[in-house]
């Protein structure tokens, strides 16, 4: 069954009207145009019938999709495996939780090792932690944790793995939901952005001694990307909308959660984009490409595009649902649907992985 593809142009212009720390800039909506586009451009459906997908890896032809229920999905040449992950602790069944960051290391071709991310149970409670994975016969096996005993809690679990232009491992950990007062407390690993050697250790340049703390006040950062000059940008949820883009700089106090959107407070940075007061996104993967950012988003049920010099939003796929990941190589977009996680209608076979040039768009 087709479905359509659209292409809605968002442009915001804000208006000075911020003149003391703590009040809201006054952002507003000028213009939201459709645009056409050739029919060739819907996306391709590259693989079918995944089971909540949450993070897209890539090595030459080959897909690596995690699955939050605890399984990867292998894709290669439109031939599908769900191959089995052997975890040391129980899964979390809780809202959110479960199998979530994955990305494959640098010598992956040879070590066969990748990193994961995950929510598990215990008896004294419910956490996150950081693991190598060896794939071993089409199995993948738990094999050392890097970090553990990350906030968790019902909700709001961060997540997301990437590895960063200078070789170090990123993680975004949320603030549990139910203790956001963490994110401001740099004895705790939740409301953060942290980064760590490969081997799991602390790098000594990072912004904080012996602390795995990049930047800090998050809420429920979901996605990561770097610019090619090196800039890192992250996208977050906020409280129910203000929903953020925001330039990471080392050892920064993203504000949550003393402020939100558009505020301001000394000491605190403040979003290049926000939904605003109105509007949610619930923005999770993102990728950056020619001065844009790509961003999958679950309650927007698009993939957006944020021009960072023109200072534009767009949505360029939409009517596929919940967008939880996306992936550029070259002039290709991947992005996967999450409409089987409970929150969405799931359309035939979801959820999917897509493929799309960026080419004519």
């Amino acid at each position: 069954m087709k479905r359509v593809l659209g292409v809605w142009l968002l442009a915001f212009v804000f208006i000075a009207g911020c003149t003391n720390a703590g009040e809201n800039e006054v952002k507003e909506k000028v213009e939201e145009q459709e645009v056409s586009l050739p029919a060739n451009e819907e996306p391709e459906i590259l693989a079918d019938e995944l089971d909540i997908p949450w993070s897209i890896a890539k090595t030459g032809e080959t897909f690596y999709i995690s699955e939050r229920q605890g399984s990867i999905v292998k894709v290669d040449e439109s031939k599908k495996e769900r191959q089995k992950v052997q975890l040391e602790k129980k899964l979390s069944t809780a809202a959110e939780a479960g199998f979530l960051g994955f990305v494959l290391a640098p010598d992956f071709s040879k070590s066969n090792e990748a990193f994961a991310y995950y929510t598990y149970e215990n008896s004294t409670g419910q956490f996150n932690r950081i693991v190598t994975l060896q794939l071993q016969d089409g199995i993948w096996k738990e094999e050392k944790i890097l970090l553990d005993k990350i906030p968790s809690g019902q909700f709001h679990h961060g997540g997301r793995l990437e590895i960063g232009p200078d070789g170090k491992l990123y993680a975004t950990a949320g603030d549990a939901a139910a203790n956001p007062e963490i994110a401001q407390d740099m004895n705790s690993l939740g409301g953060k952005i942290l980064r760590m050697n490969l081997d799991g250790t602390i790098p000594e340049d990072n912004p904080f001694p012996d602390s795995y703390v990049y930047s800090y006040g998050h809420r429920n950062p979901q996605g990561l990307a770097w610019a090619a000059d090196g800039t890192l940008y992250e996208s977050e949820h906020g409280p129910s909308a203000n929903d953020e883009i925001n330039k990471i700089i080392a050892g920064k106090n993203y504000g949550w959660p003393v402020i939100k959107g558009t505020e301001k407070k000394e000491g605190m940075e403040s979003p290049l984009f926000t939904s605003g007061d109105d509007e949610t996104w619930a923005p999770s993967g993102m990728a950056y490409h020619d001065g844009k950012l790509y961003t999958a988003a679950l309650r927007g049920s698009a993939v957006l595009e944020f021009d960072l010099e023109a200072k534009k939003v767009r949505k360029l796929v939409t009517n596929l649902g919940r967008i939880r990941d996306v992936f550029i190589e070259g002039n290709n977009l991947y992005f996967i649907s999450n409409n089987t996680d409970g929150r969405g209608n799931p359309f035939e076979k979801d959820d999917k992985l897509y493929r799309i040039s960026l080419t004519d768009i």
